[in-house]
């Protein structure tokens, strides 16, 4: 947040009263003393303007002015009889990040001198109560919902809910059911809030268009209204706002040309218009200078991205261009912004090399997806350089050349490597000796790269997807594939292996792909909880084993997004083929998933307790 409060811990005794509050509080609420770190060092042996957690007047007069008990593991306790709402003098309440899982008791309405109400993620639910409207002083509420029955806002509506609030400068109400139209709720917004810089309606069911009305609001320098329904191009007005920090409105259904002229708002840091349908072309950053991250993945942009467009982005940490339909060669300048940490072009049209890396090795970049486009040539050498490289992700172009498998030795920090389908060759011969000194790689993706022998893989104990099909690998699949306890994904269909070297025992493994390989002997038989399962076109001489169990129950809800369960299974009688097929995922499915599973949602993250 934006807002804060000047207050100062005093080492004045605080009120007696007020302390005997806080202590018959605690002993009302139900809460994990083994996580809490605030509630659980309260006693009455200190004075309670000592006590973590809480924030006295400056004055000295012992008032409890702050209340901060956010991620405390709070499961109950509070209702309108709790005593937390005679503390009157209460100017910042913090009960985020809890687990209430009641209605917003109307008392809150008590507690008339709150300037600071933070109830975002503390398990609220249903209709917000009309008399929060009363708390007139309130400069920052924070109600945003993310609980499985999230709070709404019906009777009162949102217009009622603020029309007394004309102090607010910021409104955080993600989450909330509002379900209201674009005039509706732009109306409210403006004709109540005039001092309002930080908007926050993320996942409210609003539907559009954005209202003009909203223009008023000359304040704002945040706005996010992501994963709403506002079907209709982005307002030019947005571009009027001159003190605009922050525009994200990813998952929108936004549609029309992407307007030129917001991105010339020179106080802009963060723009996210992903997930849209969006058309036109990348335009100029030129006049915003103090951007930090752009992304606009998932739209219908074309053209290609002139060099220009990217120059003096100092600031730049972050952009994505990925899923468009974007073409020409990738803009120079974007390999040389040294402050960028990701860069994802990934699934458009960009054709020509890979440029090289000026000033490697004080690079910072972490993420680099170019995956999917027309691109050729070698490798450049400078991308093993990145010493701070945690993904690298090449598939599906026209790369060509040999690549030294040990050549990643460097890259200390990689976890995912993807260079499957281009035309490489990627020699893992002398990589044997150096096996140790390889990172530690979570996802590694080597498909048609005329691999004709395993790589010595045998230290890597964080594998979680291994793919090496399509290659001219022959031999025996190595034993130490069953040290891999964590290992989920396992792909080595397509090539020339003829047996396993011992019988595989991988306990976490949900997905098994041997097909069209020289398999002999005995089937090996696959966990019970497996989800996908293909063993055809080898030579396997046994029949299907009578003792396979598939715990369909389990799958599902290890999973939670199996589609079309389902088996089929096709005995060995003429081609010796058998298959086991439990879920059938669309590559595009698997890729939002994945894409999800990166911490791509968006610039805002949720905050885990753990993390604070």
């Amino acid at each position: 947040m934006l807002f804060s409060i000047d207050v100062a811990l005093v080492s004045g005794k605080c009120q007696s009263d007020h302390q005997s509050l806080l202590l018959e509080l605690k002993n009302s609420l139900i809460f994990d003393e083994s996580i809490s770190t605030i509630l659980v060092t309260w006693n009455s042996t200190t004075d309670c303007c000592e006590w973590r957690g809480i924030s006295c007047d400056v004055g000295g007069l012992g008032h409890v002015t702050g209340l901060d008990l956010s991620c405390e593991s709070i499961s109950g306790g509070l209702d309108n009889s709790s005593n937390l709402f005679d503390l009157q003098s209460l100017q910042s309440l913090d009960l985020s990040l809890n687990d209430f899982n009641i209605t917003l008791p109307t008392r809150f309405a008590n507690l008339t001198n709150l300037v600071s109400l933070n109830l975002h993620a503390a398990g609220f639910k249903d209709q917000i109560p009309s008399e929060i409207s009363k708390l007139t002083k309130l400069v920052s509420l924070r109600l945003s919902s993310v609980y499985d029955v999230p709070m709404k806002l019906e009777k009162p509506n949102l217009a009622t809910l603020v029309q007394n609030l004309t102090e607010l400068t910021e409104l955080y109400l993600d989450g909330v059911n509002i379900s209201a139209s674009g005039r509706e709720w732009c109306e409210a917004l403006s004709s109540s809030l005039p001092n309002l810089k930080v908007l926050s309606l993320s996942n409210c069911f609003l539907s559009g268009p954005i209202d003009a009305s909203l223009a008023k609001l000359q304040s704002l320098s945040i706005i996010d209204l992501s994963g709403n329904n506002l079907s209709a191009p982005v307002p030019e007005f947005f571009a009027n706002y001159s003190k605009l920090i922050a525009l994200q409105l990813p998952s929108c259904e936004l549609k029309g040309i992407l307007p030129q002229t917001i991105f010339q708002v020179p106080t802009l840091e963060i723009i996210d218009l992903s997930s849209n349908m969006l058309t036109g072309s990348i335009p100029s950053f030129s006049t915003s200078k103090k951007l930090t991250y752009v992304d606009l993945y998932l739209n219908q942009l074309t053209g290609e991205v002139p060099s220009s467009h990217w120059e003096g982005l100092l600031n730049l940490a972050f952009v994505d261009l990925g899923h468009n339909a974007l073409s020409g060669s990738i803009p120079l300048s974007l390999f040389a912004i040294p402050s960028l940490q990701t860069m994802q072009l990934s699934n458009n049209r960009f054709w020509g090399q890979v440029p090289e890396f000026p000033n490697v090795s004080s690079s910072l970049l972490h993420t680099l997806d170019l995956s999917s486009n027309k691109l050729e040539g070698p490798i450049p050498s400078s991308v093993f350089g990145l010493a701070k490289l945690n993904v690298l992700k090449l598939s599906s172009n026209k790369l060509n050349g040999t690549m030294q498998l040990h050549w990643i030795h460097r890259l200390r920090n990689l976890t995912s490597l993807d260079l499957s389908y281009n035309n490489l060759t990627v020699n893992a011969a002398g990589s044997n000796s150096t096996a140790s000194s390889l990172p530690q790689i979570r996802d590694l993706r080597l498909a048609s790269c005329n691999l004709r022998m395993f790589p010595d893989l045998s230290n890597q104990s964080k594998l979680f997807h291994l793919d090496l099909s399509d290659n001219q690998i022959t031999g025996l699949l190595p034993g130490w594939i069953s040290a891999f306890n964590i290992l989920q994904y396992l792909n080595l269909s397509s090539n020339l292996l003829v047996g396993l070297e011992k019988p595989l025992s991988l306990p976490s493994l949900l997905t098994i792909d041997l097909h069209s390989n020289q398999l002999q002997g005995s089937i090996p038989v696959p966990p019970s909880f497996i989800v996908f399962v293909d063993y055809s076109s080898n030579n396997f001489t046994s029949s299907i084993p009578h003792n396979i169990e598939i715990k369909w129950n389990l799958i599902s809800a290890e999973l939670g997004y199996v589609f079309g369960l389902g088996i089929i299974i096709l005995p060995l009688m003429f081609c010796k083929r058998w298959r086991i097929r439990s879920s059938i995922i669309s590559q595009m499915e698997f890729e939002n998933k994945e894409r999800a599973m990166e911490g791509h949602q968006g610039h805002q993250v949720a905050v885990r307790c753990e993390e604070i």
